[in-house]
């Protein structure tokens, strides 16, 4: 089929913003008075669960455990994700995270030529507002027909049910799509939903199995690849 719509992750596709990530995280747990730190090696571990309050759930599950007896462990959680959010979003009003190098290149282009761009991810909407609006400024917001964040479905990644959701809204077949993800989730939940995959890898997810992806690069160039190749794989 004809591509006509390209699929973005955000965090480790559209920027590099794991570190920041973490780092507000930490900011956030010692602020509640812990003394977790969650350092590189630890992080890259834990981002088998995706979605902020699932990460730290997750780390307490391995690590923490009797903390997860307290009755207000919910709160808990949703709080400290809360204050995490918080610092995220100052540090990309304050420009701290560019785009990754030919991701704007990328998406004017895909513009230029017609297609359609639209978003599928995990992280909260107020996370990809900062991100979009610090790169490319909010009228880009309205570059995409379809977002689909970490509220808009139950089932986050590698589960498909965000692609799902994008899909439904684009009201387009999976096979005129191409996502372009960074980690193995992001390449399951896309090849679940049936939409072929690039994979544009990032520090923290080098090491992931890209089995299935039609390309597996360690980013985008500032001049390739093109649209033209883009088409080369989706038609592979």
């Amino acid at each position: 089929m004809t591509l006509r719509a390209l699929i973005f992750d955000v965090d480790g596709t559209l920027a590099d913003t794991e570190e920041v990530h973490r780092q507000s995280f930490n900011t956030a747990f010692a602020d509640a008075g812990f003394d977790w730190v969650w350092g590189t090696e630890l992080y890259t571990q834990l981002l088998v669960a995706t979605g902020g309050k699932a990460r730290i759930r997750f780390y307490l599950e391995g690590l923490k455990p009797d903390i997860l007896k307290r009755d207000d462990i919910d709160q808990l959680i949703a709080s400290l994700h809360k204050q995490k959010t918080a610092y995220y979003v100052a540090a990309m009003k304050e420009g701290r995270v560019p785009l990754r190098a030919g991701v704007e290149r990328l998406l004017r282009e895909a513009r230029d030529d017609g297609l359609i761009l639209a978003i599928a991810t995990t992280t909260t909407p107020i996370n990809l507002q900062s991100l979009i609006e610090s790169t490319l400024g909010a009228d880009a917001l309205d570059w995409f027909d379809a977002i689909g964040a970490g509220d808009c479905v139950d089932n986050l990644k590698p589960a498909p049910d965000v692609y799902l959701w994008v899909l439904d809204r684009l009201n387009l077949d999976p096979n005129q799509c191409l996502a372009i993800e960074d980690s193995a989730n992001g390449l399951k939940a896309a090849m679940a939903a049936g939409v072929p995959t690039l994979i544009t890898s990032c520090p923290y997810t080098a090491h992931h199995d890209f089995s299935g992806a039609v390309a597996v690069l360690d980013g985008l160039g500032e001049t390739e690849p093109g649209l033209e190749q883009l088409r080369r794989w989706h038609a592979h």
